[in-house]
């Protein structure tokens, strides 16, 4: 179940350098008892069976390592849908900006402001910070270490992470034109 959905956008992933390596994950919402997610260590372009992970209780070792993450947002959102990705020039900008906010024309319509959070990889801070933004917004940065996006459905997150590192080169082209 979701296998080629998975293989899919992760191929897409792959192709605009948004991860690389095995870094990265994916989920889908399964009704309200959890969700299916990459397996850790896995690549996400290439078809893998994702694990279910429960929205309350154990969680089976093999899920990846940002579960907290993703079954915080579940718990606290209605998002369908979550994109976690390692975009080189939104990762860049988070480490000096507080809040990234766009200002080509896409970024502007489609996510104004996307905040940037706090917390190491995998821990319960990452995971309270991204789920506490993503209850007013589809897009946010951890900062140092990638975006977390959400939406209804794996593209709709997708063209959230895609539009976010587009967004943030287009900031960093312009801070190369614009050096004081």
């Amino acid at each position: 179940m979701y296998v080629h959905e998975f293989e899919r956008i992760g191929k897409r992933l792959f192709a605009e350098n948004l991860v690389g390596g095995n870094f990265g994950n994916i989920s889908i919402r399964h009704n309200q008892t959890g969700f299916y997610i990459k397996r850790t260590g896995a690549y996400l372009d290439i078809a893998t069976e994702p694990v279910f992970v429960p929205l309350e209780g154990d969680v089976p070792p093999e899920a990846s390592s940002e579960y907290r993450v993703h079954r915080d947002v579940y718990r606290k959102t209605p998002h369908l849908a979550i994109v976690h990705a390692h975009p080189p020039a939104a990762v860049a900008l988070s480490l000096v900006l507080d809040e990234i906010r766009p200002e080509d024309s896409e970024g502007i319509m489609f996510c104004p402001v996307i905040p940037v959070v706090s917390g190491d990889p995998g821990s319960q801070k990452i995971a309270d910070t991204v789920s506490d933004a993503l209850i007013h917004a589809k897009l946010v940065i951890a900062r140092g270490h990638g975006t977390f996006s959400a939406g209804k459905t794996l593209d709709e997150a997708y063209l959230l992470t895609s539009l976010c590192e587009h967004a943030c080169r287009v900031l960093a082209i312009k801070r190369e034109f614009v050096r004081e």
